[in-house]
């Protein structure tokens, strides 16, 4: 019989690439959406259209602040893999909401782990945490380093990270955690800075327009494709024994040199005038201003530099990156592009 998986977070990025992923290794996915007065599941009504009417993807109502809902699907789909990818994962939000991000990022994870360890204890789990746990530990991190965690949301994932370890331990569960740095994609959020960037790439490259604010420029991170992140994971959960692994390329950008990089898929440099929160970039042919910074975007604490060590998955896992940070970005503004014209 094909295996069933049963994924929490379906409707974000990586849950549709894990869908699309899963669904090619001829499992029966079944993903948990939230309710919503407006329609929030763009990423996977592709997926949805080709693959339901197939059933080789069905959709739920849940949410993981929902102790009763989750062990009620568990229960009925008794899948024999879970992802828990639902989180609040906006740093700045998490800042914002704090209550709420514990509520779904930590206490969401136990909610799934207490339901496996009373509904079936053979079910493989995989947790989503983050290299927003190392905080502003040395770089670069592995899965040895220290967790220092500077935001709410880095915060909450730590106590997820700890309390799929202790199920893990105390009731024989294969639970893993995939630590993973920064993916971005096509399909990122609309409100990461990664996204905010190509999308006002895009829109310079149709109209000549561009109102681009950000904030800390100099913060480097370790960015790679959400495309290859999402078999890492898979590749977690068949191991003979649960582990917890750093999935990154091993290679930092600051957000600047990503900026850049942006721009010059539309053959356009940037040019630097200003320092600080007076900093701008210009466009470097007819000196448009492009990009221009506000504090109210810098968090209250900031993460300086992310860049992970993933060895241990090259090792165990045979996992490595493939898709380049220039390729994904090109990916990104290119699609981008698409959108625009398309409206």
């Amino acid at each position: 019989m094909k295996k069933k998986v049963l994924i929490f977070g379906v409707t974000g990025q990586d849950g549709s690439y894990l869908s699309e992923f899963l669904i090619k290794k001829k499992y029966i996915v079944h993903g948990v959406k939230r309710r919503s007065s407006s329609f929030n599941t763009s990423r996977i009504d592709n997926l949805y259209e080709k693959y339901s009417k197939k059933g080789m993807l069905y959709l739920h109502y849940g949410d993981v602040t929902d102790s009763l809902n989750i062990q009620s699907l568990i229960q009925k789909i008794r899948p024999d893999e879970i992802y828990n990818l639902a989180a609040q994962s906006h740093v700045k939000v998490s800042f914002e909401t704090p209550e709420y991000t514990a509520n779904a990022d930590a206490i969401g994870t136990l909610r799934i782990l207490e339901s496996i360890k009373n509904v079936n204890k053979k079910i493989r789990f995989y947790q989503a945490s983050t290299s927003e746990m190392f905080g502003n530990t040395k770089a670069p991190q592995n899965e040895l380093s220290n967790f220092s965690p500077v935001s709410p949301y880095g915060t909450s994932k730590l106590f997820s990270y700890w309390i799929t370890k202790n199920y893990r331990d105390a009731y024989g569960i294969f639970a893993s955690n995939g630590i993973l740095f920064n993916h971005e994609s096509p399909l990122r959020g609309e409100t990461f800075v990664t996204r905010k960037i190509t999308m006002q790439v895009a829109k310079y490259f149709i109209s000549g327009k561009c109102n681009l604010v950000l904030g800390n420029l100099n913060a480097l991170r370790d960015w790679g494709d959400a495309r290859d992140y999402v078999e890492g994971m898979w590749k977690m959960l068949q191991l003979k024994t649960p582990k917890d692994y750093v999935l990154a390329t091993g290679k930092s950008y600051s957000i600047k040199s990503f900026l850049e990089e942006a721009f010059k898929v539309i053959g356009v440099r940037v040019k630097w005038k200003g320092k600080g929160l007076n900093i701008r970039g210009y466009d470097l042919v007819n000196n448009k201003l492009l990009v221009s910074v506000n504090k109210k975007y810098y968090r209250p604490n900031e993460v300086n530099h992310l860049c992970g060590d993933a060895r241990q998955a090259r090792r165990d896992l045979k996992w490595k990156p493939k898709i380049s940070f220039k390729q994904m970005i090109s990916d990104m503004v290119r699609n981008d592009i698409e959108n625009y014209q398309k409206t």
